[in-house]
């Protein structure tokens, strides 16, 4: 499926898509992710038009948000490879995912949908994922009944839990930690 932007836009069009784009970034991080649309396109000086037909769900609009922290996030785990074992490298993953996940308040409720919005950094933050749970897996460091949809509720009830229960994010680890002790092989 090809990922929303490898639409070609005209000139008129990609100064419009970045001008919504920095808006929703300002937008959000005052307000959190579920904050008005129509905001975000006052901000950005378009019309809601505008920002519906670039960006026709709330989820894409925050993937392509996310779409550069997920690239790097991919990008970054992949280096790691001959540095960690598969087990580490799959923690380290979720950790950065459930920080990432609170980079908006509210943003940790959307993960799931906001990562099959088919961007290119959902794509490879999804893709990247997959992958680190196979070779953990393939380890004998991560039971074979655990699917990438069970490791995202995870990273969202964690991200969630800091984010709404005022803990401080330094959890994020102990709570991965918790839960990779709970799907380790015996």
């Amino acid at each position: 499926m090809p990922t929303i932007d490898e639409t070609p836009l005209r000139a008129d069009a990609a100064r419009n898509r970045e001008r919504i784009l920095a808006a929703a970034d300002e937008v959000f991080s005052e307000r959190g992710a579920d904050a008005s649309l129509e905001d975000v396109a006052k901000r950005a000086k378009v019309g809601i038009g505008t920002l519906y037909r670039r960006f026709p769900t709330r989820e894409a609009l925050l993937g392509a948000l996310c779409d550069e922290r997920l690239l790097a996030l991919a990008a970054n785990s992949r280096t790691r490879d001959d540095v960690m074992d598969p087990g580490t490298s799959l923690r380290e993953f979720m950790i950065e995912l459930a920080t990432h996940a609170s980079h908006y308040q509210g943003l940790a409720v959307q993960l799931g949908t906001v990562l099959k919005t088919h961007t290119t950094g959902c794509h490879a933050g999804t893709a990247e994922g997959q992958r680190l749970l196979q070779r953990a897996q393939k380890a004998k460091a991560v039971a074979k009944n655990v699917t990438f949809d069970d490791l995202l509720c995870v990273i969202t009830a964690i991200s969630l839990a800091v984010e709404q229960g005022g803990a401080a994010k330094s959890r994020v680890t102990h709570l991965v930690d918790l839960f990779l002790g709970g799907i380790r092989m015996r």
